[in-house]
């Protein structure tokens, strides 16, 4: 693979990069895997009343019969995976030629960063413990991928009691977050609140990086619980009218400036809902919304 990449004239660091996301990725999969196997196959058998070699032997069994199975699956999930990344890093070539050609305009329709941060999550694990915690991780995981997947978004990495995602569509952005929102109780798990933000970004290693990310997360930060805020950017592409989402439509409360740490100019906030509500008045820089 390396010999492959040099050939073609791909930079070291870049090589170095990309086998390091390599790495990162399939260690985060086989710690996974470990857990469960230990927790759903291990501490089961010895319960059932079986010694130690007893368990080691039938779940080496299980082990290799699932290995058997994996290897092929594991490659056909990460083929489908590079399928949907290629094909839409094809189409952008293909815009951009059609607009080199004069034929496409493309669109100033920048997309949207969104963080989404589970209320009370730390002081949460601490009355239950680690086993609650991984519970909680796996029920968040289970929504955000759903809800987020069906419009259009990327769940792009999980922060603990957290998830940051992109999305190409910042209205679908919007109607993504409510329901979230909307879901995370019946889901189990704790209040959530969501903060947006739309314009460039920069995506490097399967990451996102810039000014809308950072300020996306500081808006999150300034959410009470089952709050959705987003900023005007967000408003202004989504349509100030609002939209409409599968539960209703959307409108947008003006809650005016708002200072937000490490940024260095006041973010004009609007809170997003379903349903018509009374005039929000903005909240002191301290309190949350």
């Amino acid at each position: 693979m390396l010999a492959t990449s040099v050939a073609a004239g791909i930079g070291e660091d870049a090589i170095i990069r990309t086998t390091r996301v390599y790495g990162e990725a399939l260690r985060r999969i086989a710690q996974a895997e470990s857990q469960v196997f230990r927790a759903a196959i291990e501490e089961p058998l010895l319960r059932s009343g079986l010694d130690r070699p007893q368990m080691m032997e039938i779940a080496s069994a299980f082990g290799a019969q699932f290995m058997a199975t994996m290897d092929g699956a594991f490659l056909r999930m990460y083929h489908r995976q590079q399928e949907h990344a290629w094909i839409d890093q094809m189409i952008g070539q293909f815009e951009d030629t059609l607009e080199d050609m004069g034929i496409h305009e493309r669109l100033a329709h920048p997309p949207a960063m969104c963080f989404l941060d589970l209320t009370g999550y730390t002081r949460l694990t601490e009355e239950r413990g680690d086993e609650a915690a991984a519970d909680l991780a796996a029920s968040l995981a289970t929504l955000v991928q759903r809800v987020s997947q069906h419009h259009g978004g990327l769940p792009v990495k999980y922060l603990g009691d957290g998830v940051m995602f992109f999305f190409k569509e910042p209205g679908r952005a919007v109607v993504s977050a409510l329901e979230m929102v909307e879901e995370a109780p019946a889901a189990g798990l704790p209040p959530a609140h969501v903060g947006l933000d739309a314009g460039h970004v920069v995506q490097q290693d399967g990451d996102y990086y810039g000014r809308t990310v950072n300020v996306a997360a500081r808006i999150a930060g300034r959410a009470g619980p089952n709050v959705v805020l987003v900023s005007e950017e967000v408003t202004r592409i989504s349509g100030a009218s609002g939209i409409s989402g599968a539960s209703g439509r959307v409108r947008f409360d003006d809650l005016g400036p708002v200072e937000l740490k490490n940024v260095s100019r006041p973010v004009r906030l609007y809170r997003a809902s379903r349903r018509a509500s009374r005039a929000i008045e903005t909240s002191a820089p301290d309190q949350p919304m």
